[in-house]
């Protein structure tokens, strides 16, 4: 199996995702055996008018994140479908850079399910949490 590091995360965002998608300017810092850590920077694009980071920009993240965490823990990208993304919004994450964790549940042949947290960088709380479920469409 051939090494998927944040470079190739990086590759991945410019071209399997949606132009908008880059525009979060997600970054990969590290991948382990169970996951990956990522970095949502500061973005005034993303906070909507009530003065908080908003949720859609925290959903894409994480559906994302998990995609590129999937990737690293597989070596490659394989083609795959989201088939859930339950997501709880457990305190407003205030405009700042974002913490992102993955942690890879269980990585089938067919399906994969993954748990993500974010916090406010230097914040020890869980601002965000989702749990994903996700369909390869490939062997």
């Amino acid at each position: 199996m051939r090494a998927f590091g944040t470079d190739e995360a990086e590759h991945l965002m410019r071209t399997m995702f949606a132009p908008w998608v880059g525009e979060l300017n997600l970054k990969a810092v590290a991948f382990d055996e169970g996951g990956g850590t990522f970095l949502l920077p500061a973005n005034p694009r993303i906070v909507h008018g009530g003065g908080v980071i908003c949720g859609q920009a925290t959903v894409s993240a994480a559906d994302t994140v998990a995609v590129m965490a999937l990737s690293a823990l597989n070596g490659r990208f394989r083609m795959c479908t989201t088939v859930d993304l339950t997501t709880h919004f457990v305190r407003p994450l205030k405009p700042g850079d974002v913490d992102i964790r993955v942690d890879i549940i269980s990585n089938g042949k067919r399906m994969a399910y993954v748990r993500i947290e974010m916090r406010a960088s230097g914040d020890n709380r869980i601002a965000v949490t989702a749990s994903g479920a996700f369909a390869y469409m490939e062997d």
